[in-house]
């Protein structure tokens, strides 16, 4: 199982963000104290559990932990902030978001597998 990388810093971020030109990136925002959001990180372990190659970079940003980072991704990419959420970026750009519980395994094979 494809494995996401943590971004702990802005700097995480920003080099996640520059190789998005290369390779589109999916970033979860996690809140490690909602349950809503234990919901939505164990469907995002599914679908990559079911995976062996993945399109996209994966990254999480833990939101209560990594607040400074947290906040650089909304600003970056002007998007109201929400967690759980799932972002997927490519060139620099978001090109769709989405929250809560409409983080499936479904949605996710979905979306990944048609916008990436």
């Amino acid at each position: 199982m494809p494995e996401p990388k943590r971004l702990m810093t802005v700097e995480q971020w920003e080099r996640a963000l520059e190789n998005s030109g290369s390779k589109p990136l999916l970033v979860f925002k996690h809140s490690t104290s909602c349950p809503i959001s234990a919901g939505a990180h164990d469907e995002l372990d599914r679908y990559l559990a079911a995976r062996s190659d993945l399109p996209v970079d994966v990254a999480i940003v833990h939101v209560i932990e990594e607040r400074p980072v947290s906040n650089a991704i909304a600003e970056t990419l002007q998007i109201q902030h929400k967690s759980p959420q799932a972002i997927l970026v490519r060139d620099g750009k978001p090109v769709w978001d989405e929250s809560h519980w409409r983080i499936t395994s479904e949605f996710l094979t979905e979306r990944v597998g048609a916008d990436a």
